[in-house]
């Protein structure tokens, strides 16, 4: 019987000896790639923390202590052995286990986290709470797999290294963030001074200095002797002088090694930051040769490693990939900007192409977003590929930085609208409402590929203040796409059939379905007319005005959050010019966070699939024949 077959808590863990952890690891990773490769989900970066998870449990106590998980998709192994096993067969599914630690799941999920570097600030946070309720227990942040590239990071050790609170940092560094292997003599200091002896020893010098002169100044020495030796084969002094005591690098995948450390550490106070190597995708060769394809991933294969289903049209990331490659062709001052998402934007043909005038920030949307501006100051035409979830945390400096500068900084907004499995911390449900209220920002959502390369050739081309597009994951609705270089008419809409009943207004992944529910509804005896709205912002007023003073009935449709979205903006502008005897309703994304799922079952949740639409339009329209009837009698 297996050895996973027997660990259903925590506590069954502590059960085993530490010989069998080894392959109660191998167990673990297998479990993993078989539930992976049916269901997608983030892969590289689960191997590569199996042994740390299992040690680290092994060690403390979950339910008691705080474990936080940085770019929370480490997670996987850590759900596996707090309790969730069974349901883990249907992580990401509608219904199942969320891809990232959730606080309403389990206990042992101190903090809920998707997106990157949030470890060290809520640890630290944790850690004051505890001091200040007078409890005991232990906070570990496990940051690392590229959170170390994020600001805020940094901004938390600051604080953290300051107020001198126990705290353990576990920077899990898989060369997607920093510094590099130094070899056994950097082991075998660390075997050194996280020894229970040494600093009892340190600890019985530095009171025996008290009773001598000039102890200060002995203390200084004795300090100066221990940073010197460190500082020749520990590159951990950035730490150090942040005012953490820094241990390491050690072997990730050694864990004995780990649990051995682990447990001197957890006798040490103070901040303690303990550097480990491990390698992403470990144990799986395709992932160990391309971690970034396997860092999030479909299903696939695993005797394999090829992914399942063969795509029959394209993604609109590869046409934004294809088409900013000719752009910059052509115009020398096209630049592109990402957060650590080369492959995940569609960059990486601009980036072999074009390295000189290819950025990668890391993530750190807020520094991505000002150094655009920079850039867009010096002359030049940077194009920021960002997820829209991801920019959110840049909102400032779009606000700031970009708009009231009034800088041709063109936001390329990927995965707009429902991701899917990945749920609601990467969900891009607010972009619209946020990027209509910033001054001088133009909106726009293209409805299918052709449209995608002509807002591109027309942005390349605006030079009179910031300029976004947002696009849907998943598939342009073309089988066939030519490269274009025409442009679109700045700030118009284009109609798209004619009817008599309602006019429905749709932006971006909107428009097709709107489309198809519209011939729908050509049988049931209403006729729609339908508005491809690809500028939100700024509205083509010319169209609106004639639409308010034709129909009596407006829906608008957006893959976005209703409240502050298009639909709230039509909204304002009918009440703002008069047109009171005009009825509207929206079709949107409600004002909730919504949860992981296919995207295909989320829209149909939300009503924006064909069926939902339209069943409301339907609707709509009997609901305000029969308020005629009813007034007529009266």
């Amino acid at each position: 019987m297996s050895l996973l077959a027997n660990i259903n808590t925590p506590h069954d863990l502590k059960k085993l000896s530490v010989d069998e952890l080894p392959v109660l690891a191998s167990e673990i990773r297998e479990f993993i790639i078989n539930i992976i490769s049916k269901n997608g989900g983030h892969l590289a970066s689960n191997l590569g923390v199996i042994e740390l998870t299992i040690a680290l449990h092994y060690v403390f106590d979950s339910s008691i202590d705080r474990i936080i998980f940085d770019v929370g998709h480490q997670c996987y192994a850590h759900k596996l052995i707090t309790g969730r096993k069974k349901e883990l067969v249907n992580i990401r599914l509608k219904g199942g286990p969320s891809g990232f630690p959730k606080r309403s799941e389990s206990n042992h999920d101190a903090f809920g986290a998707g997106h990157a570097s949030t470890s060290i600030s809520s640890a630290l946070g944790m850690a004051v709470a505890r001091d200040l309720a007078g409890q005991k227990h232990k906070v570990i942040a496990v940051a690392g797999d590229g959170s170390f590239t994020g600001g805020l990071s940094y901004e938390g050790l600051n604080q953290a290294g300051g107020m001198g609170k126990d705290l353990l940092i576990v920077l899990n560094d898989n060369k997607m963030s920093i510094s590099k292997n130094v070899g056994a003599l950097s082991k075998y200091l660390t075997d050194i001074i996280t020894d229970q002896s040494y600093n009892k020893l340190k600890t019985e010098i530095w009171k025996l200095t008290e009773m001598i002169p000039r102890k200060e100044k002995l203390r200084k020495v004795i300090a100066s002797i221990e940073q010197s030796i460190k500082g020749i084969i520990i590159p951990g002094q950035i730490f150090e002088k942040l005012g953490f005591r820094y241990f390491g690098p050690i072997d990730g995948h050694n864990i004995p090694l780990l649990i051995k450390t682990l447990r001197q550490l957890k006798k040490i106070k103070g901040p303690l930051l303990l550097h480990i190597l491990t390698q992403k995708g470990k144990g799986y060769k395709f992932a160990e040769e391309k971690p970034t394809s396997f860092h999030g991933i479909g299903s696939f294969d695993k005797l394999t490693g090829e992914t399942n289903g063969l795509k029959k049209t394209l993604p609109y990331t590869k046409v934004f990939g294809e088409m900013i490659v000719k752009l910059a062709e052509q115009d020398d001052r096209i630049c592109a900007i990402t957060a650590a998402m080369t492959t995940g934007t569609g960059l990486t043909k601009f980036a072999q192409k074009f390295p000189e005038r290819f950025f990668d920030v890391g993530i750190a949307e807020q520094h991505g977003t000002t150094f655009a501006a920079g850039l867009a100051m010096g002359g030049f035409k940077p194009f920021f590929a960002v997820y829209s979830t991801f920019l959110q945390r840049g909102f400032d400096q779009v606000i700031h930085d970009v708009a009231l500068q009034n800088l041709p900084v063109v936001f390329c907004i990927d995965r707009a609208g429902l991701v899917g499995q990945d749920g609601p911390t990467h969900h891009g449900c607010f972009d619209i409402s946020y990027l209509l209220q910033v001054p001088n920002m133009t909106v726009t959502s293209p409805k299918d590929g052709r449209e995608l390369q002509q807002l591109m050739v027309l942005a390349s081309k605006w030079q009179k203040g910031p300029y976004s597009i947002r696009y849907q994951r998943g598939d342009i609705p073309e089988t066939d796409i030519k490269q274009t270089f025409d442009s679109i008419e700045y700030g118009s809409w284009e109609k798209l059939r004619d009817g008599d009943d309602l006019a429905v207004l749709a932006v971006g992944s909107m428009v097709y379905p709107c489309w198809q529910a519209a011939d729908i509804l050509d049988k049931d005896g209403i006729s729609a007319t339908l508005i491809n709205c690809r500028f939100l912002k700024p509205l083509d007023r010319s169209m609106l005005n004639k639409i308010f003073s034709d129909f009596k009935l407006v829906l608008t449709v957006e893959e976005g959050s209703l409240a502050g979205g298009f639909g709230h903006y039509i909204s304002g502008y009918k009440d703002e010019h008069g047109y009171d005897d005009v009825v509207i309703r929206h079709l949107g994304l409600p004002d909730v966070f919504i949860s992981h799922g296919k995207r295909s079952e989320l829209l149909h949740d939300a009503g924006l699939d064909v069926e939902g639409i339209s069943s409301s339009i339907l609707d709509f329209v009997q609901i305000q024949k029969n308020i005629s009837r009813k007034i007529k009698k009266h």
